[in-house]
């Protein structure tokens, strides 16, 4: 019997299985497309559950198709939980979300491999539509399982291709039969790559995350008059393009203005009739804000929805916003991200605190355990692009801590 600190992980066996994975959905020049309930996301599902099954555990599906595996699978306290998701963006890498899940059953291998016994059992998890690319919010999954939002109205989200949620669940074979809000674990942990710049420009090699910022999502739906581009005056348009312009101008403006930490993006834009020689009479696009002070993020709110009244009134056409997700900031439990810093300084790693500036499963399961984050490099900081990579040595190493965090953790005797 051992404790497993002479032990680490595989990481040849890991790598192997991030490729495998990679293969599904794969894009040409690299990276992957596994859009939540698609095709794509059911082979995923179907392999990693394939793996999981393989080791003995107990694997369980809930209502929103989030899949639990757990050792040992006759064990019933609550767990100390990793997890992440395997849904990808539609032009993704292969390291988002899918190093979390793929760490969690190599953590669960070499445990179970070297007879390694712990106080609380341990489980890996991953969940619905974390990237809330085809069906909204983002974090959907960990949101139904954290009893943040119904599981009714989870079900019947229409996803940006018409699709609804239950159905596809129902389609893809994943809509499962244990009940949500799902049983708070004992702990939750996640190991990620940054996808950002931080580490890497720094020299860290790994982030003890201290949370995870605020974000807001608003849809944005400017309405005015089509014309002809060549016979109204410029004083006499209700041009919605115009409008939108404007305000995604405004919205980088007001970054430099507030300053960091906030970040704000226009990143989905539709014009109608979207014709070369026609003013728009339609603008719908969405706004992306995220700010580590829950104050400071409600006020670039405010000042973006001021800015949208005072441009639609100049140019005399009507605005409406919706709201698609508002999360506020969170901060992880302090003894897992001093743990985790613990660790990496044990390990010869060069560790740095630093707070996410994406969402991630993790924030949703803070809400009924106590919850943290291990982040290893991106290079150059790219992410939901086919580029995104990690250094082989970097996550080998995040592997190795998150292993020691989570036998300290499950308390291995």
């Amino acid at each position: 019997m051992t404790t497993g600190s002479e032990i680490r992980v595989s990481f040849p066996r890991l790598r192997a299985r991030l490729d495998a994975l990679a293969e599904i959905g794969a894009l040409d020049g690299g990276g992957c497309a596994r859009l939540a309930c698609s095709d794509a996301d059911r082979v995923g599902r179907d392999l990693v559950v394939t793996w999981m099954r393989d080791l003995g555990t107990r694997v369980e599906i809930d209502v929103i198709g989030n899949v639990i595996a757990t050792w040992p699978p006759d064990h019933f306290d609550p767990p100390v939980m990793m997890g992440s998701h395997i849904d990808t963006v539609a032009t993704g890498g292969i390291y988002d979300g899918c190093l979390g899940v793929l760490a969690g059953i190599e953590v669960l291998e070499t445990v179970i491999a070297n007879g390694i016994e712990t106080q609380h059992p341990i489980a890996v998890a991953f969940f619905t539509d974390e990237e809330g690319s085809r069906f909204h919010p983002d974090m959907l999954g960990s949101l139904v399982y954290a009893g943040g939002l119904a599981v009714e109205e989870a079900l019947a989200t229409v996803g940006v291709d018409g699709a609804v949620l239950g159905e596809e669940l129902q389609r893809i074979g994943y809509a499962g039969s244990a009940p949500c809000p799902g049983r708070p674990p004992h702990a939750y942990v996640e190991l990620h790559i940054e996808q950002g710049p931080v580490l890497e420009a720094s020299g860290a090699t790994i982030g003890a995350v201290t949370g995870v910022q605020g974000i807001s999502w608003i849809e944005v739906t400017v309405t005015g008059q089509s014309n002809h581009a060549g016979t109204t005056p410029m004083t006499m348009r209700h041009d919605a393009a115009y409008v939108a312009a404007s305000i995604a101008v405004f919205v980088r403006k007001l970054t430099e203005e507030m300053g960091a930490p906030l970040v704000g993006t226009v990143g989905r834009v539709a014009l109608h009739p979207n014709l070369v020689n026609v003013v728009a009479a339609r603008a719908t696009f969405t706004i992306d804000l995220r700010h580590t002070d829950d104050t400071l993020l409600s006020e670039a709110e405010e000042r973006v929805r001021s800015h949208c009244d005072t441009i639609a009134a100049a140019e005399g056409v009507d605005v409406s916003i919706r709201s698609l997700a508002r999360f506020e900031p969170v901060a992880f439990a302090n003894d897992i991200v001093d743990l985790v810093e613990e660790i990496a300084r044990g390990s010869d790693g060069v560790v740095m605190r630093l707070p996410s500036g994406a969402g991630h499963d993790a924030q949703m399961l803070a809400r009924v355990c106590p919850a943290g984050m291990v982040f290893v490099p991106s290079v150059r900081g790219i992410s939901h692009n086919p580029a995104e990579h990690t250094d082989d040595v970097d996550l080998a190493r995040g592997a190795d801590v998150f292993f020691a965090l989570v036998l300290r953790l499950a308390g291995a005797t």
